[in-house]
């Protein structure tokens, strides 16, 4: 039987991140306010991209998350990213008494963080998608790390990013422990994704661990105008 880890953003959008969907055919996508990501079925055909082409429109940019796909003549292929997908297999995790839970007040400070550091796509409402945790110093956001793909079983630590007045204090490591206990603490499974170029993070990441389970790309492509 397959994983919902083989294609976890259709995973997630038929699963408990249904309410996000929006679908077309067996198209589905989350709103853009929400995450870029598109989620094809797992043996796409012509009918699956043109469902594809009226959900996004024309012109329109879609990055499809984790997936091996690759869309037909006279598509756009904007850019592959090769990357990790990693498991929770032995993660220590626990609780950080120093974070704090961040909600949609916290959105623009986020943002801003997220700029400086891009730890990957954020946008004003990922937030909703999961628990999202930080650590202020002198009131200031300095690092976060929350929830984001929610394959059945499974959910998604994503966002990590630490201002870099603050790199070195392991605020990151905690963050990622502290996400990792509310995710065990709902009988779920930790997981990852990391752009395979990102070294020190996979590093890091098995260090705390995470294991190697697939090497997925991610791929944005352009809509036929």
């Amino acid at each position: 039987m397959a994983s919902p880890l083989d294609n976890p953003a259709l995973a997630s959008l038929t699963g408990p991140h249904a309410r996000f969907a929006e679908q077309r055919g067996r198209v589905l996508r989350y709103p853009e306010d929400v995450a870029p990501f598109l989620a094809l079925p797992d043996d796409p055909g012509e009918r699956d991209w043109l469902d594809v082409a009226e959900l996004a429109g024309p012109g329109e940019t879609v990055v499809l998350a984790a997936t091996t796909a690759r869309p037909p003549s006279g598509w756009e292929v904007l850019g592959v990213t090769p990357g990790v997908q990693l498991v929770d297999e032995g993660v220590a995790a626990a609780t950080e008494p120093e974070a704090v839970r961040l909600g949609l007040a916290d959105v623009p400070e986020m943002l801003d963080l997220v700029e400086r550091t891009k730890p990957g796509p954020f946008r004003k409402r990922t937030v909703e998608l999961g628990t999202y945790l930080g650590i202020r110093r002198g009131g200031a956001l300095v690092a976060m790390a929350g929830e984001r793909l929610h394959p059945p079983g499974y959910t998604e630590i994503s966002a990590v990013c630490t201002d870099p007045a603050h790199r070195g204090e392991g605020l990151a490591t905690r963050l990622v422990l502290a996400v990792a206990a509310g995710i065990r603490d709902r009988g779920e499974t930790p997981m990852m994704h990391a752009a395979a170029s990102n070294t020190a993070a996979i590093r890091l990441y098995l260090s705390l661990g995470f294991a190697l389970r697939s090497r997925p790309d991610f791929v944005a492509v352009r809509v036929p105008g």
